[in-house]
């Protein structure tokens, strides 16, 4: 199968094309995804290549700003918490070697009306698992945190391996450490196509590159690179608000005192998230108009956090890219098996980073994924996806 590009290479390229150095690897995206599949690789010793579009750091994409929220617990998503499992652990292993602290534990407070979906299926795996937890009812969860007001007949469980990821340090050490390995970052330069192979090439807006296998952590720009190679997923691009609030009263709600909180929508004890906003183009994502999503939270806070001031007082962007079914993507491509794709991440993404990246890295060198793969496979949207 041919892939048409939008560009025809000259007859210099074609020349030079056979004198230029392979890489095992290329992989497309130097967010925490693509940054930790590239240091998998090169922890591996496999000649890797990791291409970042804008000059770093950046705020443009989805993994920059100063917190996440991570926990083992995942609901009735039996694989996911499979997952956070070795997550945990690979978490310290970067610890390790970066020399940095990356994870905070401070346990996580989740909470639901009587006969909630998610709250039940989370108690139901926290004992499945054998994960230490509480939980509590009103009266219980007061006494704990006074400073939060919820309905009398909610439940309230606190996992107690929650916690946040410092996001900028995990990123940052996961580039340093790939760099340490042997592994080549290079930063402002554009993916303008991808030419598949048996090795694949690829063109930037400063130079071009072969390789064995490429992979594409792209996030948002998933929706406009994956087309050029015959590849349309159902995949919707999030502008999300990630708000900071001012305390009444200084450290009542300080990692020391408050978990890390989820109600139906994560929110940490450092920044209150609303995982929504309007759909927006990523190359356009300042124009969208999300003042309606600042509204709905500083009502939130107003009823549910009452020694807050209502106002937030920082407000932060980035954004998140949605699957249909708001399970990850990670897959070969259908056409070509030495492109392999990971999107979709869904706000699942970061805390699962180190097993993501460890998987793709596998995918990439032809061994068997370390887990099934079934939930994350691109044949489950061909009914609705140009395959």
């Amino acid at each position: 199968m041919e892939l048409l590009t939008d560009h025809v290479l000259s007859k210099d390229e074609i020349d030079t094309r056979g004198s230029m150095d392979i890489y095992d690897v290329i992989v497309v995206g130097a967010g925490i995804e693509g940054s930790s599949t590239a240091y998998q690789l090169a922890k591996q010793g496999k000649k890797t290549l990791l291409l970042e579009q804008f000059p770093l750091p950046h705020s443009r994409g989805s993994s920059h700003g100063q917190t996440r929220i991570t926990r083992k617990a995942y609901g009735e998503l039996e694989y996911y918490t499979v997952m956070m499992k070795e997550a945990f652990s690979l978490w310290e292993t970067l610890e390790r070697e970066s020399g940095r602290k990356i994870f905070r534990e401070t346990g996580m407070l989740t909470m639901g009306a009587p006969g909630d979906t998610f709250t039940m299926g989370t108690i139901r795996c926290l004992q499945r698992h054998g994960i230490p937890h509480q939980v509590m009812d009103y009266q219980g969860v007061k006494q704990a945190y006074p400073m939060i007001e919820f309905p009398r007949n909610y439940t309230f469980v606190v996992d107690k391996s929650g916690g946040i990821l410092r996001a900028d340090k995990a990123l940052i050490s996961y580039q340093e450490t790939f760099r340490r390995f042997g592994g080549e970052l290079r930063d402002g330069e554009k993916v303008l196509d991808i030419i598949p192979g048996d090795t694949v090439r690829v063109r930037t807006s400063s130079h071009h590159y072969r390789a064995h296998s490429v992979v594409l952590t792209v996030g948002a720009w998933a929706t406009k690179l994956l087309p050029k190679l015959q590849l349309t997923l159902p995949l919707k691009v999030l502008r999300i608000n990630v708000l900071y609030w001012r305390e009444r009263v200084p450290g009542g709600y300080g990692a020391d005192r408050f978990p890390v909180f989820l109600q139906e929508n994560a929110v940490d004890n450092y920044a209150i998230c609303l995982h929504w906003g309007p759909e927006v183009d990523p190359d356009s994502r300042d124009k969208a108009d999300d003042s309606w999503v600042i509204d709905k939270m500083k009502r939130y806070i107003a009823r549910h956090f009452p020694e807050l001031e209502a106002e937030p007082a920082i407000a932060e962007t980035c954004m998140y890219t949605w699957s249909e079914d708001e399970d990850l993507i990670l897959d070969h491509h259908p056409s070509w098996r030495n492109i392999i794709i990971g999107a979709g991440f869904s706000g699942h993404g970061f805390k699962l980073a180190p097993v993501v990246g460890k998987v793709l890295a596998e995918m990439a060198t032809n061994k068997a994924p370390s887990y099934d793969m079934t939930p994350f496979k691109i044949q489950r949207f061909r009914h609705n996806a140009k395959l």
